[in-house]
Parts: C-alpha cells; structure tokens; sequence
C-alpha cells in the first residue's frame, strides 16, 4: 500500500551454488545474508524502481513493465534473455521468457528477487524515519493490520499508494464518491 515497485535483474555465473528461493519464506537476517553473497558473486546486478506516485498514474501492469525496463537499462552489460517471475508482460522491449512460480524454478530469479526485496525494504526503512508513525520499518507498506490502525488515525502520507485499496477506498468516501 507504500512505498515504490522494485524490480531487479541478477546474471549469474554458471557454477554459483547459493541456496536462494522465494524471498518472500525467508526471514530478514537470511535474506540479507543472501543479498551480499549474491551481490559480490554476480556477473551484473541492475535494480529499477517505480515510485508510488508514478504507479498510481500508469497502472500496475505498465509500472511493472517500466519497473522490468528501468532494471534491464541499470544491468551494465547484455543480456540475450531474461527469466522473469509471472504472467507474461508485453511492453518490456526485451526478449524475455516468464516463468509462473519462477522463485522455486530459477536461481537467478530467486537471486533478483532477493535483491530486489532487500533494496525495497531498505526503502522503506528509510522513510519510516521519514514518516513517523506508519511503522514502515516493520511492515515495510504491506497491509497489515498496524498499517491500517496507522492509516486511520494519520491518513495517507506522500508515499502510499492511493490506487490501490484500501487507499483508494478511502479516497473515495472522503470525496463522497
């Protein structure tokens, strides 16, 4: 609900054994561990981010795409095919292949999937010390119960993401939509 969409590329070399999965099932400590093992043995690592203003403008689907261009511009090198996690997306002006649950499937989408979170959630660590209150630092701009009671007593601050719900609920009754 906060906070910007953070993409990341990993290139791998071809005998890398980290054991990287979904970021999502691993704790902070581990992900970090990770992070900096995969940012010293990686070939290239590139990130791109869409803050939420620009989000809320566009779309997921095109701020997603602009998230995956904005990374594929910041890896300083080429690369003939990216592995992306999801659905296919068609705006990248990449050659990519999507793989569906592509976290359990690839280690190099398991390893950007881990930089990238690891890069988000140092985003949103800093601007909890920006915008107290929130709890950022702990919930990192998901929707979690804490982030809701913050939001209804604080209302939105610059960084939520007032497209999506419940913001956009909200947005809605006080405009008496």
């Amino acid at each position: 609900m906060a906070g910007p969409l953070v993409a990341a590329a990993v290139v791998l070399p071809p005998d890398l054994d980290i054991p990287a999965r979904d970021s999502k099932r691993l704790s902070d400590p581990r992900r970090r561990e990770l992070a900096e093992r995969i940012g010293k043995a990686a070939l290239g690592v590139g990130l791109g981010k869409v803050d939420n203003d620009e989000l809320d403008s566009m779309g997921l689907i095109p701020a997603v795409e602009l998230a995956f261009r904005r990374t594929a511009s910041a890896l300083d090198m080429e690369v003939g095919l990216y592995l992306i996690d999801g659905r296919p997306l068609k705006n990248l002006g990449f050659q990519a292949k999507f793989i569906v649950g592509g976290d359990d499937k690839s280690l190099s989408i398991a390893c950007a999937s881990i930089v990238a979170k690891v890069a988000r959630d140092d985003m949103m660590i800093e601007a909890d010390s920006l915008y107290s209150g929130y709890g950022f630092a702990a919930h990192k701009g998901y929707c979690t119960h804490a982030h809701l009671k913050a939001l209804r007593i604080k209302g939105p601050c610059p960084i939520h993401r007032r497209s999506f719900n419940p913001l956009r609920e909200l947005s809605q009754l006080e405009l008496g939509l």
